[in-house]
């Protein structure tokens, strides 16, 4: 889907935090991102699949069902932006603790 060259508001720019799948997988998906695991944890990840050479960890693809068990039984949040300051759409993310 087309972005529009409209100018973001700056709520788009801050870090939301959320438990709510539809809206996790919405965000992945809108970036093309995979869900995964770092091979041998349970430790979740996004796959972009722009990796370069610099031997980043094993990824290993997991079903939206898998990652959402361990996403709830490990009481996780998910923290993002939807955008960067100049309209892009950003990638940032990350896994953390519910509450802190």
């Amino acid at each position: 889907m087309a972005q529009t060259a409209r100018k973001k508001s700056s709520t788009d720019r801050q870090a939301h935090r959320t438990r709510a799948h539809e809206e996790i997988r919405r965000w992945a998906e809108e970036r093309k991102a995979k869900p995964t695991m770092v091979e041998g944890t349970e430790i979740l990840r996004f796959d972009f699949e722009e990796r370069d050479e610099s031997g980043d960890e094993a990824l290993n693809p997991v079903s939206w069902d898998e990652f959402f068990k361990v996403f709830d039984s490990r009481k996780l949040e998910f923290l993002f932006q939807e955008h960067t300051q100049d309209g892009k759409l950003s990638r940032f993310n990350k896994f953390v603790s519910q509450g802190s």
